[in-house]
């Protein structure tokens, strides 16, 4: 089976079996109604809801979440993503301390942290991250923690400030295939996120000899096959040992369309090459998204 192109389409068209799922009922139910009002109590924000996540009730209701640092807005304006494009605030002193609070009573393992870019910030939001960092290793000693970072405009003192602080896993997403950066991704750069990977894996070896890196894209987006392929070996020549691979869904009309929406055969297929070019842990499916059930995909690296 290989990738077809279609023509594209909106997200008015009606969604395939695949993409539909349940809402959270009974116990489920109760547990994500106590996650929301966690968060709402002690204001911050998590990237399920700002991207609009459709694995935010199902997350939400296994008592966990993805945090997201530095505000609900972000200084560049990609066409697939959900999170506005304002000037943002000022970060919030007391954040990394209210994660740490929050990861702690929700009782969590595996803390996932994430941001908007802050192309603004002189240090790009790195010292806000490993403030986070810290204070969760402080507050959850044996937690594994997760970053996926912006790329910090391929500044390595800011990775270096993040990586100091001891991270588990590096995330950086390259989301799409190079031919659909300038459309998709402006602001930034496939060979730059490559490089970020690359830098990572090389400078988290100092801190923490047990890190590992991480990266994920959508397809549906127009590409090919050869395309994700060739994604895929690019990042596993940069050293990343786990990757995710879902389908991308548009958040409105506004946005980038989609061009089609990928088979569950397909995906499973992607996952098989992935094994083949030696990720460790691939997680490949319509729902798939970074931080969906991000603990599952590094127990195979830590296990290992």
């Amino acid at each position: 089976m290989t990738f077809q192109l279609q023509k594209k389409v909106n997200k008015t068209r009606r969604l395939p079996p695949w993409l539909k799922k349940r809402v959270s009922s009974g116990d489920a139910a109760r547990v994500a109604g106590e996650v929301r009002r966690l968060i709402e109590d002690l204001e911050l924000v998590t990237v399920c809801d700002g991207a609009h996540c459709p694995n935010r009730d199902e997350c939400y209701s296994c008592g966990t979440a993805t945090f997201m640092l530095l505000g609900s807005t972000c200084t560049r304006n990609c066409r697939f993503c959900a999170i506005e494009n304002e000037p943002p605030g000022f970060p919030r002193a007391d954040e990394p301390e209210t994660v740490a609070e929050a990861a702690a009573r929700m009782g969590l393992d595996y803390v996932v942290i994430t941001s908007v870019t802050r192309d603004d910030l002189p240090d790009g939001g790195s010292g806000h991250f490993a403030r986070t960092v810290e204070a969760v290793h402080r507050r959850l000693p044996n937690a594994r923690v997760e970053v996926l970072t912006p790329d910090f405009l391929g500044d390595e003192n800011a990775l270096k400030t993040v990586l100091a602080a001891g991270p588990n896993v590096f995330n950086h997403n390259v989301e799409t295939v190079p031919r659909f950066y300038a459309d998709v991704r402006p602001g930034a750069d496939y060979a730059r996120s490559l490089d970020v990977l690359r830098a990572a894996k090389r400078i988290g070896k100092k801190y923490n000899g047990r890190m590992c890196t991480k990266s994920g894209l959508m397809v549906g987006l127009g590409e090919d096959r050869a395309e994700v392929e060739s994604v895929m070996r690019d990042l596993r020549n940069a050293g990343c040992e786990i990757l995710t691979i879902g389908q991308y869904l548009a958040p409105s009309k506004e946005h980038h369309p989609v061009a089609r929406f990928v088979e569950p055969a397909e995906f499973d297929e992607l996952k098989a090459i992935g094994g083949q070019m030696g990720f460790l842990s691939v997680a490949s499916g319509p729902f798939v998204r970074s931080s969906y059930r991000a603990k599952e995909g590094s127990d195979l690296y830590f296990t290992f």
